[in-house]
């Protein structure tokens, strides 16, 4: 049989099954679902046991790397059965009996699609099995399914509708899936033959086309070709390249330090149309007191390109070992501690005393020289989808970059629905010490605000001008009007950049 048609038979199947992120929810409750999320597979593998049905036996055997029955298989699959799933390389039988075992040669698990793009929908990915499954440590050319990064970066892309997406090291296919769902055409690259052979199972089994070709970065797309979105989880980490040392096609991109990343920076603008955004993950290594900005911005230099980088987690070089060491399915002992050395021996070598890591969105301007430098941490936790502050984040600079004071004061501005405002005073006291505004969404900023300030953002309401605000505001504080507005308008730009006020039309 085709394998086209297995696959969406198997696609039926599985959702008859209720093998989707909700079903597994529900099949094994909220401890067992969070031990899972934290690779601990004893409390779901149990409750699995004891529900049954055929959503147990597809995560028992696809997602924790169990033996199940031939039987088993062909009644949670009973359009594709045993043969038609061992056909697509996704289990392998020990035989033809019903009671005969069989064993998972590929991790097949469930993922909710909600961004956006488009309504929420349920995929299943398939990738290689991992620790959780096989106990051992992961093969060199071992494709991942969805991790961390892999949500990060699909969470902080801008969907806005386009004409043609390229997904760089595109790994499954998870963020070329995503890209298909708002690109008239989508274009994924990787330079691992089997990544590009699971991505192609995905965009069958989920029903989705995808251009894909092998090679490395933006080799494949080297003839002229440009795009309207590129994005990008590369394999940035940082790792000693020396004998002994695992270099995992995933993650390791076989550049020293992080010369990929930047590699990255200075080249995407090549396939970028005008107008064109970029979103990639990187690391990039500190060195003594330099500035991660200055360094990333050093990065930037020629490429005509506007910037905006977003620093979400900073490592000392221990901890950056230990992260990825483990992440390799190694465990504590001799073996680890080899690759321990070996990772702070590099490290001090190279004077690196600290690794960050962020997300980056780079464009080429329409035309014109690049107008915007933004480079930013934010080291709080943030789950919410960043596509969208992104996006508005862009569009607000481009219009405050249009505006002088003048066009900014005579401009109707409104609070964002997300912003509070937190005042702080002392037992006793009528006026506040500290008054803060929150955004309860995004990237979660926190601004404190003198009382002028905080005055003028909560008469924001969308009706009167910045410039009637400041007015008013000088009459009732009995200050000179100029001089309060020239002191205000400076951190009204600011706050309109980081979405807490709102543009019209915005």
């Amino acid at each position: 049989m085709d394998p086209r048609e297995l696959l969406a038979r198997l696609r039926e199947d599985l959702a008859e099954a209720g093998y989707t992120v909700d079903g597994v929810q529900e099949l094994v409750g909220d401890v067992a679902s969070r031990a899972l999320d934290r690779e601990q597979a004893l409390p779901a593998l149990r409750a699995a046991e004891r529900a049954g049905g055929a959503a147990s036996v597809l995560l028992r055997c696809c997602t924790l790397g169990r033996e199940v029955t031939r039987a088993e298989v062909d009644a949670a699959l009973p359009r594709t059965g045993t043969d038609g799933a061992a056909a697509l390389g996704l289990v392998a039988a020990a035989g033809a009996a019903p009671g005969d075992a069989v064993r998972p040669l590929v991790d097949l698990r469930p993922y909710r699609v909600d961004d956006d793009a488009a309504a929420p929908a349920d995929w299943w990915l398939v990738s290689d099995l991992g620790e959780l499954a096989t106990g051992s440590a992961l093969a060199p050319d071992h494709v991942l399914g969805v991790g961390g990064a892999s949500l990060t970066l699909a969470r902080a892309t801008v969907r806005t509708p386009v004409g043609s997406v390229l997904d760089v090291g595109t790994g499954c296919g998870v963020q070329a899936l995503h890209a298909a769902r708002h690109a008239r055409r989508v274009v994924a690259t990787d330079t691992s033959e089997r990544a590009l052979d699971l991505a192609a199972v995905n965009a069958a089994l989920n029903g989705v086309a995808l251009d894909l070709r092998q090679g490395s970065l933006l080799e494949p797309v080297a003839d002229g070709e440009l795009f309207d979105l590129v994005v990008s989880n590369p394999p940035f980490v940082i790792t000693p390249r020396r004998e002994g040392v695992p270099q995992y096609e995933y993650r390791d991109g076989g550049m020293p330090g992080d010369s990929l990343v930047r590699r990255l920076f200075q080249q995407v603008g090549g396939v970028l149309a005008p107008g064109g955004v970029a979103q990639l993950l990187g690391n990039w290594e500190y060195h003594g007191e330099d500035d991660w900005a200055q360094r990333l911005e050093g990065w930037l230099e020629g490429t005509g390109l506007d910037a905006w980088v977003v620093q979400r987690e900073v490592a000392d070089p221990a901890l950056y070992a230990e992260t990825w060491i483990r992440d390799g399915g190694q465990k504590p002992g001799a073996a680890f501690d080899e690759l321990y050395a070996a990772w702070l021996d590099d490290f001090e070598a190279r004077g690196v005393t600290g690794v960050g890591f962020g997300v980056v969105t780079l464009r080429r301007p329409v035309d014109g020289p690049p107008t915007l430098r933004r480079f930013e941490e934010v080291l709080s936790g943030v789950d919410d989808p960043l596509g969208g502050v992104f996006a508005a984040g862009l569009a607000a600079h481009d219009r405050l970059a249009g505006m002088d004071d003048e066009a900014l004061a005579g401009t109707a501005l409104r609070v964002a629905p997300d912003v509070s405002d937190e005042r702080y005073h002392a037992p006793g006291e009528p006026d506040p010490r500290v008054v803060l505004l929150r955004q309860g969404g995004g990237l979660r900023r926190v601004v404190q605000a003198d009382g002028d300030l905080a005055g003028l953002v909560g008469a924001c309401d969308g009706e009167l001008t910045v410039g009637q605000v400041a007015a008013g505001l000088a009459v009732l504080l009995e200050e000179d009007a100029a001089a309060l507005r020239a002191r205000l308008l400076p951190r009204v730009r600011d706050l309109v950049r980081d979405g807490l006020l709102l543009l019209p039309g915005a």
